[in-house]
């Protein structure tokens, strides 16, 4: 009887390629800036930023760490780039 074939697996403090602390960081940092816009309005936009460009980092680090270990988890990371700059391309033409 043969082996059976073992998948490659990340190991467990990852998810699809994704550090565990990166989301939860993330999330902190934009509770602590949307905080600060409550006391500061003028700084709100900081926590909208921040609260958007969480899941561009993720998308960024998936595509870069995960090219040499999956192609198709990285082609899907940069898919979902390139959708979300679809989005902002279509929306200036709503405007």
């Amino acid at each position: 009887m043969s082996k059976p074939e073992q998948k490659a697996t990340a190991p467990q403090d990852q998810l699809a390629g994704l550090p565990s602390w990166l989301y939860p960081a993330g999330f902190w940092v934009a509770v602590a800036l949307l905080a600060l816009g409550v006391v500061r309005p003028d700084l709100a936009f900081l926590g909208v930023l921040c609260v958007g460009a969480v899941p561009v980092l993720a998308a960024v680090w998936v595509a870069v760490s995960a090219w040499n270990r999956d192609r198709r988890l990285s082609y899907a990371a940069l898919a979902a780039l390139g959708g979300l700059a679809l989005v902002f391309v279509v929306k200036q033409f709503i405007r």
